[in-house]
């Protein structure tokens, strides 16, 4: 069921982020036809901008929106009524607590309860941005979201430039070439160490496609 929010969301990509991504950034994609055309699924890619979300939501067709979630620190976003709205109802964010006491409950819950609707996760496996154009390792809470829902495809996504484009601490945006590159989908190992070995060498299988030189 179409609801207000969904048309608003429908707008916003239309009218904003998708001439956004065209015009301004000037977007380079390479083997689209890899992100996941129905869920379950979690999209993960390497984090260095406030525009990862919004670019990886833009690759797909509008129609899909409904079934894109991306994962999110409630702690960052939460900060005010506004910005908690925008973010849940628009953007479609799962608020994930990075900071979970006892009796907190399961911070895995609700992304685990939209992968079985079949919904598509955007996920940043890292933990946070990092400094731009330099990637961390994959951190294990997605081996643990996978092992929920062993049938769930995870496909590894590596971007490039939109670190530069807007850093983290800045809400300048610098009109900047940019790089999508869509990895293999690869599904739960049943072992979270081979699992984890097995997309880190995936993702960096990416970032050596593109062969980028090291920016300082």
């Amino acid at each position: 069921m179409v609801t207000p929010n969904h048309f608003l969301r429908f707008l916003f990509f239309l009218l904003v982020i998708r001439p956004l991504v065209l015009i301004v950034l000037g977007l380079n994609v390479r083997h689209r036809g890899r992100l996941p055309g129905a869920g379950p699924a979690v999209v993960a890619a390497n984090h260095n901008s406030h525009l990862d979300t919004l670019v990886l939501m833009s690759l797909f067709p509008l129609r899909q929106l409904p079934r894109l979630r991306p994962v999110a620190a409630a702690d960052y976003f939460l900060r005010n009524r506004v910005m908690a709205w925008f973010a849940t109802k628009i953007i479609g964010i799962i608020p994930l607590k990075r900071a979970v006491h006892a009796s907190g409950g399961d911070p895995l819950a609700e992304p685990t309860e939209a992968l079985a609707r079949g919904d598509i996760l955007i996920l940043f496996p890292e933990g946070s941005r990092g400094d731009p154009e330099h990637m961390e390792a994959f951190k294990t809470g997605i081996a643990h979201l996978a092992k929920r829902q062993p049938e769930a495809a995870i496909v590894p996504v590596f971007l490039h430039g939109l670190g530069k484009a807007l850093p983290r601490g800045t809400f300048l945006l610098v009109p900047f070439f940019c790089d999508v590159f869509v990895g293999e989908s690869m599904t739960w190992s049943g072992d979270r160490a081979s699992f984890m070995a097995e997309l880190n060498k995936r993702e960096m299988d990416l970032a050596d496609e593109g062969q980028f030189p090291v920016w300082e």
